[in-house]
């Protein structure tokens, strides 16, 4: 049973007055309203037949590792050739590969690349008009990319390790497709890449550009709302379910051990320990300096030790918000925030593109919420999130499973529930992995209820809500079947509703359009 909606763009809810408050390392800019859009100093725009090209060691950059695979494999059998009986008239002693020969291929190797990647550098280039990005590229296979700015959903401006050696960095941003389409600029310099992370934004934002005089973009101002301590980020990383796997394979091959007397069994655990480790590494460097702004363009995430993220999700993207918290996190109090934006596409491998809070105390919870959702719709906001994050049975109005879900469910029943504001629905479930789904009625894109021979029997349903694809699976499980289809035709009608009254999803020009409409309600 299900049915499906429309799928428009949405609109930027109205703010609220309601205030948060924040940690101390944190800016006292946590408050459930959105932040003041201002257009930017100056525009740029480009003409028809005006193109622009990356930066000359762009190739280097991306290519970088064929061209050390070739000098290592050369090198090495040189290296072989030295130390086993050195050389004499350019050939080794031992009979091995001439030194000539190598050099020659080595050098021919490296003009090669060099010629590769000129023609690369030659061949690529881009335009940002008013309406589009243009990107052509190859020299054989012509490729020809364009995306819309209007479809544009978040920004990154990317620096890899060698890329922040010569100052460079990669522009990527995605369009509402399900994150097939990804657009990469690679590589500008730094600024060339925040100004034009700025342009665009601004003609996502609805502001028109004069081809005929151009002038630069300045990148919109932010504010820091909060940034996470690395003993936090480093906590975490170790008090996690990697962690709790790995202790239960250590105690499995401990017991091996000891019963066997074969210490080689600790070999076969090796790769374990390997894969576990690197885990660690690439959360902690992934996540440390992790730093939360706001700004007219949206949400800023900058993040990363050594390849850094400076992420932006414009205002109105985000379609779904997840709070999760696992038990070996509750005694600490931590959260983890993520999003669904269209263009991010199924983030389950663990990308942390879509985590806007890899772990954070409720407070802080609470600040991110106030800039990704920042109208709930309810007068008291923060009692209603902490109901959801660790409230049992009807608190703040949360209606949850009937007791006949203790057959299928004892240990949940009660934490499974949701609640529906003027704006959102929210589903609550889990004890011991607790979970708080939050998503704008806009945001909707169809609905299902879900009920099998055992459901059936017991009365109950499954209650589904479906977002754009990402992380975010929205659902509410064993409801009454009197709830469930109550809650399906209201989600149904409050949706439509929504996506009717939603405004552009430009925000500037949504901003500059109210005191006029307000004027003519007057």
């Amino acid at each position: 049973m299900s049915e499906q909606l429309p799928q428009e763009p949405g609109a930027q809810q109205a703010p609220s007055a309601s205030e948060a408050s924040v940690p101390e390392h944190a800016a006292p800019a946590a408050t459930f309203a959105v932040p003041e859009p201002a257009a930017p100093e100056g525009f740029a725009t480009d003409g028809a037949d005006t193109w622009h090209r990356v930066h000359p060691v762009s190739p280097f950059v991306r290519g970088w590792i064929a061209v050390a695979a070739v000098i290592f494999i050369f090198g090495r059998n040189s290296l072989d050739s030295l130390f086993s009986g050195g050389w004499q008239d350019g050939e080794s002693v031992t009979g091995g590969t001439p030194v000539l020969f190598i050099l020659i291929v080595v050098g021919a190797a490296v003009v090669i690349f060099g010629v590769a990647f000129f023609l690369s550098w030659r061949f690529t280039r881009y335009q940002v008009t008013d309406e589009n990005v243009h990107i052509n590229s190859g020299i054989i296979f012509r490729q020809q990319r364009r995306a819309r700015i209007d479809r544009v959903q978040a920004i990154d401006v990317i620096q890899p390790l060698l890329a922040r050696a010569f100052g460079l960095a990669e522009l990527k941003f995605d369009v509402a497709d399900g994150g097939k389409s990804a657009i990469k600029l690679s590589f500008l310099k730094l600024a060339e890449a925040k100004r034009l992370r700025a342009a665009i934004l601004a003609r996502a934002a609805g502001v028109t550009m004069d081809p005929d005089q151009p002038m630069d973009v300045q990148e919109a101002p932010e504010t820091q709302v909060l940034a996470l301590p690395p003993r936090r980020i480093i906590g975490a990383a170790f008090f996690s379910s990697t962690t709790v796997v790995s202790v239960i394979f250590i105690a499995v091959a401990v017991v091996a051990v000891t019963r066997t007397g074969e210490f080689a069994i600790f070999l076969g655990f090796f790769p374990l320990f390997i894969g576990v480790f690197a885990s660690y590494w690439k959360t902690i460097t992934n996540d440390l300096n992790f730093r939360v702004a706001s700004s007219p363009d949206g949400v800023r995430l900058h993040y990363g030790l050594l390849e850094t993220r400076s992420q932006t999700i414009p205002p109105g993207r985000v379609q779904a918000v997840s709070i999760s918290q696992g038990p070996v996190w509750r005694p600490f109090g931590w959260y983890r925030v993520q999003v669904n934006v269209a263009g991010y596409g199924d983030d389950s491998s663990g990308s942390s593109r879509s985590v806007v809070l890899p772990v954070g105390t409720e407070a802080e919870v609470m600040a991110v919420l106030g800039l990704v959702f920042p109208d709930p719709g309810v007068e008291r906001p923060f009692d209603m999130f902490a109901a959801g994050l660790r409230g049992v049975g009807p608190d703040e109005g949360f209606v949850h499973s009937p007791r006949t879900a203790r057959w299928v469910d004892p240990i949940s029943w009660r934490h499974n529930a949701f609640r529906a504001t003027a704006t959102a629905l929210l589903c609550r479930r889990g004890r011991f992995f607790r979970s708080l789904q939050v998503v704008p009625h806009e945001r909707t894109q169809s609905l299902g209820l879900r009920q099998g021979p055992l459901m059936a029997r017991l009365g109950l349903v499954n209650f589904e809500l479906h977002s754009t694809v990402g992380p975010i699976r929205p659902r509410v499980h064993h409801l009454s079947t009197a709830n469930g289809l109550a809650l399906f035709d209201e989600q149904s009608a409050r949706a439509a509703t929504a996506r009717r009254i939603q405004r552009s999803e430009k925000w500037l020009e949504v901003k500059q359009a109210l005191p006029e409409e307000q004027h003519h309600g007057d």
